[in-house]
């Protein structure tokens, strides 16, 4: 795929969603991280339902850190993997606080240090808490990216590179919450809702669906 077709690409995305953002509720910096790690094998619905009535309660890593595991755990028992997640919750708080005063860190090591966050965890809250440039490749992405001609590679790392590298710049910062939300809606995993997709002219796909 050549730079005019991701231009045209990113125009059309940009048109159709001018100010794109997580579907993850949160009103805090604080609540996106804790929403990320929790959304893990999990979906945004069923995050959003289990934070809703937590953030009520305990929304900063003191209060977090207060409720402890198994309080915690009550609140998010709905959501795959809460056990371990609770565990780097509370320990993810707990590094916040005695690390770094209770805020979170601005930068990916800081960030990818903590229990429980990884790479791209780290990259969403980079991208979306701290508007800067960084590609959270989640599977959506990674159909996205290998299916449009976007960004095609074997790895999440290399699709994360390659898009870094070929989106142009003034989509970047945008770029991730575009490509998930089509790949959620309609570049979705089983048949792609090609006949409904505003850059399906512009895509490499070969088996195109009419619907």
């Amino acid at each position: 795929m050549n730079a005019e077709k991701r231009q045209q690409i990113f125009e059309r995305l940009q048109a159709a969603n001018p100010s794109p953002t997580t579907e993850l509720e949160y009103s805090s910096t604080f609540e996106l991280l804790i929403a990320v790690i929790l959304s893990a094998q999990a979906t945004d619905v069923g995050v959003n339902k289990a934070t809703r009535p937590l953030f009520k309660v305990a929304n900063t890593p003191a209060a977090i850190l207060a409720l402890g595991v198994d309080d915690l755990k009550a609140y998010i028992k709905t959501i795959g993997l809460f056990n371990t997640k609770a565990e780097n919750v509370i320990k993810t708080c707990r590094a916040l606080v005695e690390e770094h005063n209770s805020v979170v860190p601005d930068n990916r090591k800081a960030l990818e240090a903590l229990p429980g966050v990884g790479r791209k965890t780290a990259n969403v809250v980079l991208n979306t808490a701290f508007r800067q440039p960084a590609m959270a490749v989640d599977t959506h992405i990674f159909r996205v990216s290998n299916r449009t001609g976007i960004a095609p590679g074997k790895t999440v790392l290399e699709v994360e590179k390659k898009l870094l590298r070929h989106v142009p710049k003034p989509f970047l910062l945008d770029a991730h919450h575009w490509l998930i939300l089509h790949g959620r809606y309609v570049c979705v995993a089983r048949k792609p809702r090609c006949g409904a997709c505003t850059i399906s002219d512009l895509c490499d796909y070969k088996e195109k669906t009419e619907y």
